[in-house]
């Protein structure tokens, strides 16, 4: 309750920011009240394009939430100590994300029932039970350990010693739900240009490049806000990982288009010219397709010149284009172009209604509300525990410096002996 508290103490600014974010809630809330009334028929899904914004969203943040383990790894498992600081907020990143994507589930069934009956009546062949399973699992893992780690830092303790094993699950258990998660779209035999085992590695290359975008962005903005330094060192580390798997995630991508287009089967060429290329129906995805390809490249560049990673304004941009590119490529194109082309060749255009919209929006804003609170809490506890470090290091500054003084005023040191 003591840290909780920490969270209702803030600035004007702070407090505008958390009314925002609650101002829009609401309003979502009042748009899904009215999507639970009427039915999902008020959003722009229909028979054959039946996984929309949603579930691109819930895909886009499963992978965020699984790219904690890009710091909790280095700093556990190899003693990196310059993570230290960086690793609480990455795990409260990862516990707002997976928030946000159980949400996106949650309006994308419809009926809030629907939800219960994956656990009330649990099918062990269904990857959508173990998708959900292992969401939930991940959410307790991290939730135990923050609350852990901050109950330690606060009495400036160690943790104890059975939570060391509970970090050391979190990072196969943070692999395993976007691995599970691509094969939800991998085993549907319907869907051609999802058929492939690169899923599972695509998705992961892309977690590990926008999650830590993401935590890299949030670090500096903490830093010009609150003065909080996760260190340079910590930043800069993070950034090779966004590199790396920035360019893995963009050869995956030309793997597949090789494959597609020298292949020329038309179940795999379809997702590339509606996404790259363009058709004769030209889909409403072709210019976010392009746009989110463009943005790859250049963020890809950014990253790759050691100049612009080393500069943090330029780090900074080259993060929001890694951030944005993703965002596009699986939280709007990749689960609606599989849908557009049905198995029979018919194309249906899919276009996110208002209510859709809002109710996204919302999700996003009750994760970024739980961004705030969380790092307000962890900055808080932060404070509050090197402050006696800080009180102590000021007084003995201030007695060596009266110390001192005594000395060069007493009359051997002003040359009083010799007059």
């Amino acid at each position: 309750m003591f840290m909780v508290e920490k969270a209702l103490v803030g600035s004007r600014r702070y407090w505008l920011w958390v009314g925002g974010l609650l101002a829009v809630i609401g309003l979502s809330f009042i748009a899904y009240l009215y999507q639970l009334s009427h039915g999902l028929g008020v959003t722009g899904m229909s028979r054959n394009v039946s996984w929309g914004l949603y579930i691109g969203q819930f895909t886009f943040m499963v992978g965020v939430a699984a790219s904690a383990v890009m710091v909790v790894l280095p700093y556990y498992l190899h003693n990196h100590k310059e993570f230290a600081r960086m690793t609480v907020l990455g795990e409260f990143l990862a516990v707002s994300s997976v928030t946000m994507c159980m949400l996106f589930v949650f309006v994308d069934m419809g009926r809030p029932m629907r939800v219960f009956n994956v656990f009330l009546y649990p099918q062990f062949h269904s990857v959508m039970f173990w998708d959900m399973l292992s969401l939930s699992g991940y959410l307790l893992i991290n939730a135990a350990i923050t609350l852990v780690s901050l109950h330690a830092e606060q009495s400036d303790l160690h943790p104890p010693r059975w939570i060391k094993p509970i970090i050391l699950l979190s990072i196969p258990w943070a692999i395993s739900i976007h691995t599970v998660t691509a094969f939800l779209y991998a085993g549907l035999p319907g869907r051609m240009s999802w058929r492939t085992p690169i899923m599972a590695p695509r998705f992961l290359a892309s977690a590990f490049a926008a999650g830590p975008a993401l935590l890299i962005l949030l670090c500096l903005l903490l830093r010009k806000l609150t003065g909080y330094d996760v260190g340079k060192k910590a930043i800069q580390g993070l950034s090779v990982i966004v590199t790396y798997a920035m360019a893995i995630n963009v050869f995956f991508i030309l793997m597949q288009l090789f494959t597609a287009m020298y292949s020329n089967v038309p179940g795999l060429t379809e997702e590339f010219q509606d996404l790259y290329l363009g058709t004769e129906a030209h889909t409403s995805l072709l210019p976010w397709g392009r746009i989110s390809l463009l943005l790859m490249v250049v963020a890809l560049i950014l990253l790759l010149i050691p100049k612009v990673r080393h500069n943090e304004r330029t780090l900074a941009a080259a993060c929001v284009l890694v951030f944005s590119s993703l965002w596009i490529d699986k939280g709007v194109c990749m689960v609606v172009c599989g849908f557009i082309t049905s198995p029979l060749g018919t194309i249906t255009r899919y276009v996110p209604t208002l209510p859709e919209m809002t109710i996204t929006l919302g999700v996003w804003a009750v994760g970024a509300i739980m961004v705030t609170v969380f790092y307000k809490i962890a900055l808080s506890v932060e404070i509050a525990r090197e402050a006696p470090a800080a009180a102590a290091y000021e007084f003995a500054e201030r007695s060596a410096a009266a110390g001192h003084a005594e000395i060069l005023s007493s009359p051997g040191a002003t040359g009083g002996s010799h007059a």
